[in-house]
């Protein structure tokens, strides 16, 4: 029996290639879900028509997500906080000054991402212990019940789609002029390093036998009614349906020792406190990057050690296009990412920097209206030329985070947090911003300098490292099995065993190397 700890992407993708080679599974997660009366509301939009949607009930979903200049404090889930709850309570830890947050939640951090999917390159994962070969067939494995809307552009010859049907989602018409302006400067755009494209998201983008493509509703942002954004908590819904597989909800592991050929999970009950145990040949830990460094240091008592986890700077400013789309608020489209912006400059980062454009929402309706305070009467025309870049650097260029497990009183313990500033940051995400000036024209847009925001460290969920994997680990490192330093059967599948965090989306190469560790680890018992 292979034990998992968690249910996010990382969990599920490590049990789908444990099955999938004749394991079995238990997978113990805390579990905290969607309370019951917003589910009702969610399945009641779902068995109807945008069209027919009540506004109260569409506003209840809506609560709480309220943009600002600096964008949305925290993203939320059809209006819930449930993916945040409870993990000082379970998981003590603290973090000021920082965007990182561990996850309690049925799917984990599935529930509120923004489904972008683009591998890494091996360029930037020089440090690894594996290459991109090692990943690409459960890179496949991964869009294959992940789900892929994509099309074949550009971003092809550096980046593989991994799968052989691509199902396109349809741009927005502010996408399309960006990308109708791209296009026609493409030849002088790849000489300066540019590649561009539709944004990858694991969406289900069209009819399946059992669940209707996407509608363009608008609500993506919100979370969709109608399931089609990739949750991993659906595929632990279809394993528990099938063979060799046990789901235990309500469940905080706290510690794991090895012996005898076994490995014992110590926890307890999430309601009750009541103490729970378990044997198992391996332990799997997919518990996010927070939960997993505190149960390896908590297992060896390794207090006052300090690890630190690499992150992924994240920033983001408007792009204010010269034409204007008109009634964009009444278009019919969905708001996830539209466009990738990949660069590849020396002059700009010695890595690639990822880029990230979302056109029209609701979001960027209250930011513009709040932006122009008196002038809100010119929000509309306004909102009908804005549009968002998100970007993201590589760890190597970024800000990181120190983490050591302190001892309380009364047995308790702690996991302190703390920013560790890089002084160059600041300047690589200015040359960004410079050479999108720069390419005011190609755009057919100009950003905007003062609403350029960085954002603190861990911000974009983009972040590990902190027992990376090495081809000869040490102690506090992980081996290519993810199996942290004096461990046998313990494997972390989560971002915790990333040498570095590349700027393109983390979690599908995350899903990848936990597919990959599954896969590697099946048959060794």
């Amino acid at each position: 029996m292979h034990c998992i700890i968690g249910s996010g992407p990382a969990g599920v993708a490590c049990a789908k290639a444990l099955l999938a080679r004749g394991a079995k599974v238990l997978m113990l997660d805390a579990g905290i879900d969607l309370e019951p009366d917003r589910t009702q509301i969610v399945q009641r939009l779902a068995a109807a028509k945008p069209s027919d949607w009540p506004p109260s009930q569409l506003a209840r979903l809506k609560e709480g997500m309220i943009a600002g200049n600096k964008g949305i404090p925290l993203k939320l889930i059809f209006g819930s906080d449930y993916p945040y709850r409870e993990t000082e309570q379970h998981i003590p830890w603290q973090g000021p000054g920082l965007g990182l947050r561990p996850s309690l939640a049925f799917g984990g951090f599935s529930t509120v991402w923004g489904a972008a999917m683009l591998p890494y390159r091996d360029a930037d994962i020089e440090n690894w212990p594996i290459k991109t070969a090692d990943l690409e067939k459960h890179y496949r494995a991964v869009a294959e019940f992940a789900g892929l809307a994509a099309q074949r552009d550009d971003l092809d010859e550096l980046f593989p789609l991994h799968t052989d049907q691509p199902q396109p989602l349809r741009s927005s018409r502010q996408a399309g002029l960006l990308l109708n302006n791209l296009q026609r400067h493409r030849a002088r755009l790849r000489e300066r390093g540019w590649r561009f494209g539709c944004a990858r998201l694991a969406v289900r983008a069209t009819d399946s036998p059992k669940s209707p493509g996407c509608i363009y509703c608008g609500l993506c942002l919100y979370g969709c009614p109608y399931g089609c954004i990739y949750n991993s908590a659906d595929t632990v819904k279809e394993m528990i349906a099938g063979n060799n597989f046990t789901y235990q909800s309500n469940v905080i592991v706290v510690s794991l020792r090895e012996e005898a050929g076994k490995v014992i999970v110590n926890g307890y009950h999430r309601q009750t406190r009541d103490p729970l145990s378990f044997e198992t040949s391996r332990v799997h830990l997919a518990a996010g990057i927070i939960p997993t460094a505190q149960i390896l240091l908590r297992s060896r008592a390794d207090y006052d050690r300090p690890l630190r986890f690499c992150d992924s700077q994240y920033f983001l400013f408007p792009l204010l296009l010269a034409r204007r789309t008109r009634d964009v608020a009444a278009e019919s489209l969905y708001t996830l990412s539209q466009i990738f912006i990949e660069i590849f400059r020396p002059e700009i980062s010695r890595r690639s920097v990822h880029l990230q454009i979302y056109t029209y929402s609701d979001f960027i309706g209250q930011v513009v209206r709040k932006s122009l305070g008196p002038l809100a009467f010119m929000s509309g025309p306004l909102a009908e030329r804005m549009v968002i870049v998100q970007g993201y650097l590589h760890s190597d260029e970024s800000s990181a985070i120190s983490a050591i497990l302190k001892r309380g009183a009364g047995g308790s313990d702690c996991l302190q947090l703390a920013a560790q500033i890089n002084p160059e940051t600041r300047r690589i995400v200015k040359r960004v911003f410079r050479e999108m000036f720069r390419q005011t024209r190609a755009l057919g847009g100009m950003a905007l300098p003062m609403m350029l925001q960085l954002a603190e460290p861990g911000r974009g969920f983009h972040s590990g490292g902190s027992f990376p994997m090495r081809q000869q680990p040490k102690p506090f490192e992980s081996d290519r099995l993810g199996r942290p330093f004096g461990w046998e059967r313990v494997h972390a599948v989560d971002a915790t065993v990333l040498p570095s965090v590349p700027a393109t989306t983390i979690t599908f190469s995350v899903m990848a190397n936990a597919h990959r560790i599954g896969w590697e680890t099946a048959t060794m018992d």
